[in-house]
Order: structure tokens, then C-alpha cells, then sequence
């Protein structure tokens, strides 16, 4: 992974990395309209306000970035042409296309970047990602020159299409800051300057883009238009990909009908492209009461639990292992932490260790909870393994997701089976689960109301460390010791797939997926 955190990097490094293998072997077609698939309503089009992936697709067709990453992590030139960073981190300059403009024929500038940080700040739900930046300084209209507190190396990746799209001053600086993520352009005469324009945004059916031809990438878009279809059954998805009826689609996690449409002759059913959202299933623990509060309890749980069953029966084949609370496809992934294969004998050693004896059959009682119906079997089954080591445990069910997330919010449960997505740098998306400073914040805080004080100083280390393999270094020993602790159980990532017809020339299968711009992608004669 080369983030180039120090020094200059110009577009005419980047020239052999964008010409991916298939643009190498293929000559990209121009024209034509690739039909896509959304699995779940789209509620805003502008991810400089909303995260999500479903947000993701088409915002980063609409909007451009700073920035785009490769499929090996390495930053690449987009909006910026190139960018310096100050030797002492706290000072990032991007230089900016001079021929950007939007889709309204206005042409971008620096102070739209200015602008856009400060939306972002304002709206994101993901605070760390811009929180160091303190000014934005607009020299020139094609230099925007980021001033930091301290040195932050998330911000090279914050800048790519899924977290900073470059929205137009012009059109959103009519609502104070605040009030942009409810701005009524987000979804309707939509502008940005990315390779493709809105043409129509119906909710619940579709989103439809149409080439722009004033890209500031010549040549580019291949495609003519995108059809992105919003079907949300899963059967009818699978449908539609047999029949031909849409060309691409992606974030499929049901796992047979993904291994179905691996079997469909002429389309290609993948799991690659999916690192930077570093998406993760894991057993969550309450730390702070009853028996969970001991380490012993929470380790002879994930001796009990075993995740290849889960793996390969429930998942059926679908994902991979995951031993930390760091995506696997990451390049701070430290896989040398202790597995916890399942050991019955060492979880009831544990529990007779811990103080809870056997008596008639049950040594205590645990409720889990889940927030969605789909990983309803998981959660089953953990109620079955644990059994085995004299865990009573409840399944408690929420009425909705609202129901489920305050439930986490507020540490309101002693075990959850939880979805939580990583968003490619440490800092935006992980520390969130284990910084003490951040106890009972919300869903997806550190629910668990885990605290120690290592784990504290080597994140914010990390966090301001801008040598790659010191901080690969720091983030190591923080997985070794939650992988000790345990105020999670790491199982699996996501069974996430991505589905393209052999009609698809360089579909997008670089760390975010379709969360990407696809100004590359092509159909074929």
C-alpha cells in the first residue's frame, strides 16, 4: 500500500496503474447503457451528506473527488491532478484539473473544495475523517491547500469518491452548512461534476445517469448512460441477472443466490473489490456486566462458537475467516492472533475457571440480540453452541432496526450479532469500536463499553502516523490485544459479491466496488 503521504505525486505516475488488464487486452467501446442494479432504496444522492453503499454508487457517478484509488490501495490522480504533503503532515495541497467543471457548465474551483469540507464536517456521520482539517485555503481557483492540526494519514483515503464528493458552492450554499443533507437538489436536478448527470432519480424504481460530455477526463465516459434499477428482492435480482435484463450489480450477500449465479454461464460472480468498505460480521460482547465482564467467559464463548460451521454450513462458502476487528483485504490486517478454533473442553475449562460451575445442565443466562432478519440463523445457532457449554441463551428479537439500534446504543444487551463496515482506513472506521472515549455513543460506537488504556495510545498513534510500516506496526499490537480481550468475536467478512455479465468490460472491482466512479467501464460488441 503506498499512500504517499510525504513529497508529490502527479498524474503521470498514475498512467500504467489505471490501465488495468482488461483496458490493456481490450479496446473500450464507446457508447451504449449498461443496466445496474440497486438492492435497497436510494434516500439521498449526495455522499458528501449521506454514507452507505447504496448512496455510494451513484454519488461517486455524479460527483467527482480529489482523489480515486487502485485495487492495490495506491492513491491515484482524479479532481486533483496532483498533491503535495508537507513534510510535517499538516499541510496537503491538491492541485486541481483546470478544465473541471459541472454539469450546469459552471467550472469548479478550489473554494468548491473548501465548500465541500465544510459540508462534510457539518453532515457526514463519520467525524474522524475531516476532524483535523482546519482551514482550507483557496490561493488560486486550481489550488486547494488543506491546513491540519496534526498529522492525519486517513486523509488520503478520505478523499476518494465514497466519502468526499465536490459539490457545487453554487448550488448548496443557499442553506446554512448544516442544512445541506436536506437540501432538495440532493435528489432532484442533481449537479456535481462526475462523468455522468442526473437524468431522473424515481424512488424505489430507478436511478437514471446520462454521459457527460464536458468530463474533464477526455475521452471519458465510455458508457452512454446507466440504468440503475432499485429491486429489492433478492430472488428477482437473481432473476434479472439470468434472464440479461441487467448487465451488473453488486453488494449480493444472500449466499445461495450468490453460488446460483455462479453456476449461470456468462457471468462472472466475484468477491473482489470490497476492501475499502471492509465489511465484517462479529459477535459482540457487553464487557461491563454480568459474566462477560470476565475475559474467560468471553474467550471459552468463542472456543464454544465455531466459525468454520458458520463459514461454510450458514455461509455456505460465501465469505472469509476474519480474526480481528481489521478487514482481512486490508493492508494493516495482522492474521497472527489467536484463532480460537473451537475447543469444547477449553470453554468449559474456562467457565469452571471463571467461577461458574455446571449446575443441572446450566451454568448462567445470556440474551442475544440482532438487528436484521438476515442473520437470524447465526444467531440460532450461537444459541445452540453455547448450550453445549452450559450457556443459556435468549434470542431477543427487535420490533425494527430503530428498536435494535438504541438497544446497542445504549449497551442495552449482552451479546448482538453486529454488521460493521471498516471504510478503508483504521481511523474512520474501526477505532470508533474501541476507543473508551467513545462508550455508548450510538450504534456502531463501542457498544461493548470496552477500555484500555494501550489500546487508547497505540490508535492514537496510529491515527497521526505517517510512516507506513511504523503504523502497520502500531496496528498489529492493537489487534493482538483485542484479539486477547475479546470485547468482540471476530468471525467473517460479508459474503459481499459483485455480478457481471461477460457484456462488461472493466467492471469496477477496485477497494470500493461500485462506490467508484465507472467512467473506464464498457460494454462489449
Amino acid at each position: 500500500m503506498k499512500q504517499f503521504l510525504k513529497g508529490t505525486f502527479t498524474a503521470a505516475a498514475a498512467l500504467s496503474v489505471l490501465a488495468t488488464g482488461v483496458i490493456a487486452e481490450d479496446t473500450p467501446k464507446q457508447g451504449g447503457t449498461l443496466v445496474t442494479v440497486l438492492s435497497t432504496n436510494v434516500r439521498n444522492l449526495n455522499s458528501a451528506v449521506q454514507s452507505g453503499i447504496v448512496t455510494g454508487y451513484p454519488g461517486a457517478q455524479l460527483f467527482a473527488s480529489p482523489l480515486r484509488y487502485d485495487e492495490d490501495w495506491t492513491p491515484q490522480p482524479y479532481l486533483a491532478e496532483s498533491w503535495n504533503v508537507s513534510d510535517d503532515g499538516l499541510t496537503v495541497t491538491l492541485n486541481l484539473a483546470k478544465n473541471a467543471k459541472f454539469h450546469d457548465g459552471v467550472a469548479l474551483t478550489s473554494k468548491d473544495v473548501a465548500f465541500s469540507v465544510d459540508v462534510i464536517k457539518a453532515n457526514h456521520p463519520f467525524k474522524s475523517m475531516f476532524a483535523p482539517v482546519e482551514s482550507v485555503e483557496t490561493p488560486d481557483d486550481h489550488t486547494a491547500v488543506l491546513k491540519l492540526s496534526k498529522p492525519h494519514p486517513a486523509l488520503m483515503l478520505a478523499m476518494s469518491g465514497q466519502l468526499m464528493s465536490i459539490i457545487p458552492q453554487h448550488i448548496y450554499g443557499d442553506v446554512p452548512i448544516d442544512e445541506v443533507k436536506t437540501h432538495p437538489r440532493n435528489n432532484e436536478n442533481t449537479v456535481g461534476s462526475g462523468p455522468f448527470k442526473l437524468v431522473e432519480y424515481k424512488s424505489g424504481e430507478h436511478v437514471i445517469l446520462e454521459r457527460f460530455d464536458d468530463f474533464f477526463i477526455e475521452g471519458r465516459p465510455y458508457l452512454d448512460k446507466v440504468v440503475m434499477r432499485i429491486i429489492s428482492d433478492p430472488a428477482a435480482r437473481a432473476i434479472a441477472y439470468e434472464n440479461g435484463e441487467v448487465h451488473m450489480g453488486a453488494f449480493e450477500s444472500l449466499p445461495r443466490i450468490i453460488n446460483r449465479l455462479k453456476k449461470v454461464d456468462g457471468l462472472t460472480v466475484t468477491s473482489e473489490g470490497y476492501g475499502g468498505i471492509g465489511p465484517l460480521d462479529w459477535l459482540a460482547m457487553n464487557t461491563t456486566k454480568g459474566p462477560l465482564a470476565d475475559v474467560r467467559v468471553r474467550k471459552a464463548i468463542a472456543h464454544a462458537v465455531d466459525k468454520n460451521f458458520i463459514r461454510n454450513a450458514l455461509m455456505q462458502g460465501t465469505t472469509d475467516e476474519s480474526r480481528t476487528g481489521i478487514h482481512p483485504d486490508s493492508p494493516f490486517y495482522n492474521a497472527d492472533v489467536e484463532a480460537y478454533e473451537l475447543d469444547l473442553d477449553k470453554a468449559n475449562a474456562l467457565l469452571d475457571e471463571a467461577g461458574f460451575p455446571m449446575n443441572g445442565g446450566t451454568r448462567f443466562a445470556l440474551t442475544i440480540d440482532f438487528g436484521w432478519p438476515g442473520v437470524k440463523p447465526q444467531v440460532e445457532y450461537v444459541k445452540a453452541a453455547l448450550k453445549k457449554v452450559g450457556i443459556d441463551v435468549t434470542v431477543r428479537a427487535s420490533a425494527d432496526f430503530p428498536t435494535w439500534a438504541k438497544r446497542m446504543g445504549t449497551m442495552d444487551f449482552d451479546m448482538s450479532w453486529d454488521t460493521v463496515f471498516n471504510w478503508g482506513d483504521p481511523v474512520i472506521g474501526v477505532h470508533r469500536t474501541y476507543n473508551s472515549e467513545n462508550i455508548a455513543k450510538g450504534v456502531w460506537s463501542n457498544t461493548q463499553g470496552y477500555s484500555n488504556s494501550r489500546v487508547d495510545e497505540l490508535m492514537a498513534m496510529a491515527a497521526v502516523e505517517n510512516d507506513m510500516a511504523k503504523r502497520t506496526a502500531l496496528y498489529a499490537e492493537f489487534q493482538q490485544i483485542i484479539a486477547d480481550e475479546l470485547p468482540v468475536y471476530h468471525v467473517n467478512t460479508l459474503p459481499y459479491h459483485t455480478v457481471y455479465s461477460d457484456k462488461v468490460g472493466n467492471p469496477p472491482l477496485g477497494i470500493w466496488g461500485t462506490s467508484t466512479p465507472i467512467d473506464m467501464t464498457y460494454l462489449k460488441d
